[in-house]
């Protein structure tokens, strides 16, 4: 949440038993909210499918903090599944705080799409990017789902609730967020034993509370985690308990909106503060990977895989399925990284950099000075997200979103840093793709991910070369394009047989950044 919300004024101790509480369906009994309740459970429909989906919320945890914890539910599901992790946005993409990052959750699309960047929700964009659960109500309206959240919210602005074929939204800043945790904990077990729902989301709120009070290396906050670790394996017991468990598919997801710093709080630039995650369990998910090009907007295209739904392009999903890993050219080099050099400030652990590159892509650097400045950032470069943002921060580097797990980098501000001896000479490197075959083609569709930022007399030309022939210009980057999808079609001269795709960072000096992902020539 962002300074000066009402939560960050929630103390964890200050559960009330009095609960204002909104619940859809048919209601059980009245309800109710006390330490240990006997959840009031709306009756849902009977669901129609035997592909089925458990997604878990959990607000502000910090997924580094889960080994420190004791919770063998958690441990037990990232030895069995999958565990991506991937980091934010910061601003001004958008901040790291509850609204855009459940935003992100729900819809499967970036901040750029979904148009929520902070709290106030201000410029929100579900008519066309829409929740996962609307969109399931619109595509398969035959099945069972069930929301239950207590940030209200997510209920209120349709990030979550929106579409459910029942709910349960509460209010954790009025009461307490303690026992409407353990409300909903209550209601998702028994709906998981003895109804027959399809799609289920919950969310709980308390973990940021607790971040936010006691800091995210507190014992309490490693308190929360187990608690958490303790409702989850009553869920998925309640789940194997089912009369019909046996003839069902279930895919389990845990998830987060955002990090905390270690002392407590987000929002901002931090590393600490932009980690997220995702673990995943089930039917062709693979068990024991820790993928390192997985992002925030990947739950939503992992539910919808698991329901055998096929996304349509005009939905614009960011996200790609847990199911389907995958690798683009500049991910072989992840095994070439190195530690940081000169950039002091980056922890050794923190892999890295390379300028040799895998997969036959090449750079050219002999119109780079011989020596002289910032060994991580002499001329193109190959990198990750981590490695690089950590350069500077909250400079507009994190919000290549679009960007997975190896991407190229041209950066003259951070290699300028170190000082440049010869300053007649600027920054000037080419990234030189391998050569794609294009016999027998009249044309060829070249697409990438891009996030340029132009500052002076910086120059950035994409090009293309056949057959060794002369370079032929594509497009010149000459302002700012962020985070963009970019898409050519480019016509094939007769007889050629290869092509080589070129980026070249010229007539730069302390400037800005372009950042390269995904190359594909089809």
């Amino acid at each position: 949440m962002p300074r000066g919300m009402s939560r960050r004024t929630v103390l964890a101790g200050t559960a009330t038993a009095a609960a204002a509480v909104a619940v859809s369906g048919s209601l059980a009994g009245a309800a109710h909210a006390a330490p240990a309740p006997a959840a009031d459970v709306p009756t849902l429909p009977n669901g129609t499918s035997r592909n089925k989906v458990l997604v878990v919320g959990m607000d502000g945890l910090r997924h580094d903090r889960i080994a420190a914890a004791q919770a063998p539910t958690f441990t037990s599901l990232i030895a069995r599944g999958t565990f991506a992790t991937s980091l934010l946005y910061s601003p001004p993409t958008a901040q790291t705080s509850s609204g855009p990052g459940w935003s992100t959750v729900s819809t499967g699309v970036w901040p750029d799409k979904h148009g929520v960047v902070d709290n106030s929700f201000k410029g929100k964009n579900y008519a066309q990017y829409p929740g996962f659960l609307a969109r399931l109500r619109e595509v398969k309206p035959e099945l069972s789902t069930f929301a239950a959240i207590d940030w209200k919210p997510l209920d209120a602005e349709g990030t979550v609730t929106a579409g459910a074929s029942a709910k349960i939204a509460l209010d954790g800043d009025a009461d307490g967020y303690v026992a409407h945790d353990a409300t909903i904990a209550a209601a998702a077990e028994a709906i998981l034993r003895d109804q027959n729902p399809d799609v289920c989301f919950i969310y709980f709120g308390q973990s940021d509370i607790v971040g936010h009070n006691s800091g995210a290396m507190s014992p309490k906050y490693l308190e929360q985690i187990d608690l958490y670790d303790g409702y989850i394996g009553r869920m998925l017991a309640a789940i194997k308990a089912r009369r019909s468990y046996h003839r069902e598919r279930w895919t389990i997801l845990l998830t987060t909106d955002h990090g905390h710093a270690d002392k407590g709080g987000h929002g901002g630039p931090s590393i600490e503060e932009r980690r997220v995650f995702t673990i995943a369990q089930g039917p062709g998910i693979p068990v024991g990977a820790k993928p390192i090009n997985a992002r925030h907007v990947d739950t939503v295209a992992t539910v919808f895989h698991a329901l055998g739904i096929t996304p349509k392009p005009e939905w614009g999903l960011d996200g790609k399925p847990l199911q389907r890993p995958f690798a683009d050219g500049f991910d072989a080099s992840y095994s070439l990284l190195k530690p940081a050099v000169d950039e002091t400030g980056t922890p050794q652990e923190v892999l890295g950099f390379t300028h040799t590159p895998a997969g036959g892509w090449t750079i050219d650097n002999s119109r780079m000075p011989a020596t002289g400045g910032v060994e991580e950032w002499r001329g193109w470069t190959l990198t990750t997200d981590e490695f690089w943002t950590r350069a500077d921060k909250a400079q507009g580097r994190e919000g290549f979103t679009r960007g997975r797990g190896v991407i190229a980098v041209a950066d003259p501000d951070e290699w300028d840093d170190k000082g440049n001896p010869s300053k007649d000479i600027e920054f000037d490197s080419t990234l030189v793709s391998p050569a794609y075959r294009v016999a027998r083609k009249s044309s060829v569709t070249l697409t990438f991910f891009s996030h340029y930022l132009q500052d002076g007399t910086q120059r950035g030309d994409v090009l293309v070369s056949f057959d060794g022939a002369a370079d032929q210009l594509v497009k010149n980057y000459a302002a700012d394009a962020k985070n963009t999808a970019e898409k050519f079609t480019i016509a094939v001269p007769k007889g050629a047989r290869t092509v080589r795709v070129k980026f070249r960072m010229r007539d730069a000096r302390n400037s800005w950044f372009w950042a390269v992902d995904d190359v594909q020539i089809g």
